[in-house]
């Protein structure tokens, strides 16, 4: 059963649950009128049995002395012994008078039973109370009331029960009928209930649908209203805004990493083919000579160490989410003391000057080093040589990295933070362009943010705020 609903669409779903619960509420309904309508005819006939039997056993030598038969009610001119209408049940009650022995004495119609609660009621034995049961008269079902009398003996009344029988049956028939018709009803509206209800999900559906074909992320999914679809549709508009902005971002990627790959390599290819071709004709070895060959490797040295630089810092600027660290309290002044100790050792000619205040910041402590050396990397490059760079980190979570370089062009100074970009002046140095877009996106990721300004007279400052743990 499980496995057959779980096949079902939600459509069909909606539409079971929507009958099924009319249906559950049909078949009560009927049950309770019927078991309701049986409880009345039972309390009807017991109500008349007992009128019936207390008038016969108020006057019980007068009954037998004439032999009435009891009265229609539902006639005029019903009413008690003595006054009996012209209309008479055809199957009306039956009565009977038995003496404490359980002999009849006297009988209206065809004699009823003499059970043994009828004997025992005569004979005194039931304290006076009525006992009724049910008994079987020439094939039919009788409902039978024994009410003892003053000085022994007993008074019977039987009612057949044939016309409730069949009012219960026919009541029972336009119930179950109903309950049919009302099933049918509820299934037919459940589905118009759940075609109306889902036409908004089958809408976005068919738009998600449409999407995911086209591949076409820039086309926003038509909303209408506040209702809870509307609110997904405008989930999924901004999941699809996200993920275009992502597309873009990567494709962006992708193209400039693929450009600034292209140059060392190339560069690499020619340099390769240069030295292959030497080797393979010797007699062209006089055309490259050994301090020309060193110089030719040399250069090979450093082109493969800046791809390799390149390629480290595009993994770190694409990595993804789910592959970081988690998040932990971290001690900023140690983060920065070691990424100094690592960048002392690549610039030996230059001095390093700081004043770290001891401050604590919420993050990973690998990359916020990635961070720092990516900036005292930078400083340290546009240094001159035997300068100073200087390092201060304050007690709000601000780190202020400044050197005696050149500085930076004003017309350079919005775009130092892009990827792959690289100011004039520096394109004859090495470097990728990715260092300081790894040390905004670190930044950004740590709730912080980072600017580039002047260092009066001469040189660069970089400002990186990072909020501290209070």
């Amino acid at each position: 059963m499980t496995a057959w609903w779980g096949r079902q669409n939600l459509h069909s779903r909606l539409a079971l649950l929507v009958a099924g619960t009319v249906a559950l509420a049909l078949v009560a309904f009927a049950v309770a009128s019927w078991i309701a309508v049986r409880e009345l005819q039972e309390h009807r006939i017991s109500e008349q049995l007992s009128a019936d039997a207390l008038a016969i056993s108020q006057a019980p030598g007068q009954w037998a002395a004439t032999g009435a038969v009891l009265p229609d009610p539902g006639f005029p001119g019903g009413g008690g012994p003595g006054r009996f209408g012209p209309h008479r049940r055809e199957l009306g009650p039956r009565w009977q008078i038995v003496d404490s022995s359980g002999a009849v004495t006297s009988s209206a119609d065809s004699p009823l039973p003499v059970t043994a609660l009828t004997r025992q009621a005569a004979a005194g034995q039931t304290r006076r109370h009525p006992v009724q049961e049910q008994v079987a008269i020439g094939g039919e079902s009788y409902q039978m009331l024994t009410m003892p009398l003053t000085g022994g003996g007993a008074v019977q009344v039987a009612i057949n029960e044939g016309d409730s029988h069949r009012t219960l049956a026919v009541l029972a028939f336009l119930l179950a009928a109903g309950c049919v018709i009302g099933i049918a009803a509820a299934a037919f509206a459940g589905r118009a209930v759940a075609r109306a209800g889902l036409l908004p999900v089958e809408r976005l559906t068919s738009a998600v649908e449409d999407v995911a074909a086209t591949t076409d992320l820039t086309r926003p999914i038509e909303v209408t209203g506040d209702d809870e679809i509307a609110r997904l549709g405008r989930s999924v508009n901004t999941m699809l805004t996200a993920i275009d902005s992502s597309r873009r971002a990567q494709r962006a990627l992708v193209e400039d990493a693929g450009h600034e790959l292209r140059t060392p390599l190339t560069s690499i290819r020619t340099n390769v083919e240069l030295l292959l071709a030497v080797e393979r004709q010797p007699d062209l070895a006089h055309r490259l000579p050994p301090e020309e060959r060193a110089k030719l490797l040399e250069d090979l040295d450093a082109q493969v160490r800046e791809l390799a630089t390149l390629t480290t810092e595009l993994v770190e600027l694409a990595r993804e989410e789910t592959t970081r660290e988690e998040p932990e309290p971290v001690e900023l002044s140690d983060v920065v003391t070691a990424a100094i100790n690592r960048v002392r050792i690549r610039a030996p000619g230059l001095t390093f000057t700081t004043k770290l205040t001891p401050v604590t910041v919420t993050g990973r402590p690998s990359e916020l080093e990635r961070m720092v050396v990516n900036v005292l990397d930078n400083a340290a490059k546009w240094s001159p040589p035997g300068g100073e760079v200087t390092t201060t980190l304050t007690a709000d979570g601000t780190l202020t990295v400044s050197d005696a370089g050149p500085g930076i062009a004003e017309d350079d100074l919005p775009f130092v933070f892009d990827r792959f970009y690289r100011a004039t002046a520096a394109r004859s140095m090495p470097g990728s362009g990715l260092g300081l877009a790894i040390v905004a996106q670190t930044a950004a990721h740590h709730g912080g943010t980072v600017t580039a300004g002047p260092n009066p007279p001469r040189g660069t400052t970089v400002t990186i705020r990072l909020p501290a743990t209070s």
